[in-house]
């Protein structure tokens, strides 16, 4: 994995129906990101705020909130993140909404595309994200990013990607989902999304579905693009979300999953999105997103151990 990281903060909520995840950076900065990243031996560059419009609270104007500012929102992440990883590091946005993904992926998906390298999307969500205009009963941009990364969604932000679509439904894989709309879950399942919801993950476990995802990943020779929600965590232990959902990842699910995709070694950007220190704890979110990306990153309990010969 990359040894030179860059951290991006992109202080946004406009995609968002709470505010609140504005202050997600620096949440996971004054917790300690930096700090733990290190330890483990990467070489941390903070490239500070992305800036942005402010947001207005309007209501939906034919199905989008917030559609012009989110549209130059996710061109200014898009700039931000392709820029990093063409200078050869291994972005990591701090979020943030998650709408802001349209940008990130967009930005991996055409680095992948100059290095002809097939790309990946792990989506860890309490939500499929798959939502139109049609489908969203709110018109809240951040419940759209999957649908627009494959190809399904205002031209506008289509327009970010290199293509239509960034990334192939069938190269996005989700874990950990339990809120779906009604018609959202028709256009998942009629897009080939591969979609690991809680009750498959309860059944198989995290072990197995993870196996199973990366097996699929290797045999494609792919780099990945990891989109973490913090909302896919049991609000127990992640109060500090705008859409808590019961019944999400426990701590070991969570880590396990992160351990697997490092070992995997195909890991070449992160989102950490959705932090609302205004709905949180003590800063006990941010804290535990991090012991998760520290996971991610290669932090175990002990290496891999082969029993000795007698």
């Amino acid at each position: 994995m990359n040894k030179n990281i860059s951290l991006i903060g992109i202080p946004s909520d406009i995609g968002a129906g709470d505010r609140g995840a504005t202050m997600g950076p620096e949440a996971l900065r004054i917790a300690g990101i930096a700090k733990e990243l290190a330890k483990l031996g990467y070489a941390i560059k903070d490239t500070g705020n992305l800036y942005g419009p402010k947001n207005p609270e309007q209501p939906p104007v034919k199905g989008y909130r917030h559609l012009k500012e989110n549209v130059i929102w996710c061109k200014n992440v898009q700039e931000a993140v392709f820029n990093e990883i063409s200078e050869g590091n291994l972005p990591v946005m701090l979020g943030g909404d998650h709408a802001m993904s349209i940008g990130s992926i967009a930005a991996i998906a055409r680095h992948c595309a100059d290095q002809k390298k097939k790309l990946c999307v792990i989506w860890v969500d309490a939500h499929s994200d798959f939502n139109t205009a049609a489908t969203s009963p709110s018109g809240n941009i951040h419940g759209m990013p999957v649908a627009i990364a494959a190809g399904h969604g205002p031209q506008d932000l289509l327009a970010i990607g290199h293509k239509v679509p960034m990334v192939e439904a069938s190269d996005i894989y989700q874990v950990g989902i339990r809120s779906v709309d009604p018609h959202e879950k028709q256009l998942v399942m009629d897009a080939g999304v591969i979609t690991y919801d809680m009750r498959c993950i309860d059944e198989i476990g995290m072990r197995e579905a993870m196996h199973q995802i990366l097996q699929d990943v290797e045999a494609k020779d792919a780099y990945i693009h990891v989109s973490f929600d913090v909302d896919s965590l049991d609000p127990t232990i992640a109060p500090g979300v705008g859409t808590t959902i019961p019944g999400g990842l426990t701590y070991r699910e969570a880590q396990l999953c992160m351990e697997m995709i490092h070992d995997s070694g195909r890991m070449i950007s992160l989102d950490i999105m959705e932090i609302n220190p205004a709905l949180d704890s003590r800063n006990s979110t941010a804290k535990l997103a991090i012991e998760l990306t520290a996971s991610l990153f290669g932090r175990q309990i002990f290496p891999p151990q082969k029993p000795q010969a007698k």
